[in-house]
């Protein structure tokens, strides 16, 4: 296995991307194409990048979506916004893989923190970032449809 970044789009691999976005949705439904001028936006941006886990048959096995924040008072952080490995890999390392990677990433850009959200209901996931160190950051998280 190794992880690479996301630098060119293909159907594809959009399409795999998406069933693995299925697995991560609470409701398990598929919200539809993701459009090609996506990729292209986050593929061509330096704030923006795709983690791909891939196993050593090129097959994608997991996912981590990230983006550079700026604020004043924040300064420079990470975000994560989709992270998710296939159900049939889970428990063999390729989270953890992706993680340190994510954690690379944020160095390379210079970000004093990575900042995520983790519904009620996800236990394991929960579990896991607080094995690999990360912490709770009281706060609540709004968010305002445009």
């Amino acid at each position: 296995m190794k992880i690479i970044r996301l630098t060119e789009y293909t159907l594809a691999t959009a399409n795999r991307i998406r069933e693995l976005l299925i697995q991560l949705s609470r409701s398990g439904k598929d919200r539809g194409e993701i459009p090609e001028q996506w990729f292209k936006d986050l593929i061509a941006s330096p704030y923006h990048d795709m983690l791909l886990a891939v196993d050593d048959d090129g097959k994608i096995i997991g996912i981590a979506t990230l983006s550079v924040t700026m604020g004043p008072i924040t300064r420079k952080n990470a975000y994560l916004e989709d992270f998710v490995t296939d159900s049939t890999v889970r428990g063999q390392g390729v989270g953890s893989a992706l993680w340190n990677e994510m954690l690379k990433w944020c160095a390379e850009k210079s970000c004093g923190n990575l900042v995520f959200t983790c519904g009620e209901g996800r236990e394991s996931a929960q579990e896991f970032y607080k094995h690999h160190g990360a912490e709770i950051y009281d706060t609540n998280f709004f968010r305002k449809s445009i």
